[in-house]
């Protein structure tokens, strides 16, 4: 598997409890922050819905 960087880029204040919920399991939760996860199908599948709240480089 590759890795991913992932980047919090918008705020998540008017977003659905799912979407924060989202960013908590991904550990991301303030602007800016910046985390490494494994390139698998379950961690894609949550950047996708977060996806105009994150930024994604591949590692």
């Amino acid at each position: 598997m590759s890795k991913i960087t992932i980047t919090q880029t918008r705020s998540q204040i008017k977003c659905p409890q799912r979407q924060k919920a989202t960013l908590k399991a991904l550990g991301l939760g303030r602007i800016g922050k910046t985390i490494t996860h494994e390139g698998t199908s379950q961690v894609l599948g949550m950047v996708n819905k977060v996806q105009h709240l994150v930024s994604v480089k591949a590692a």
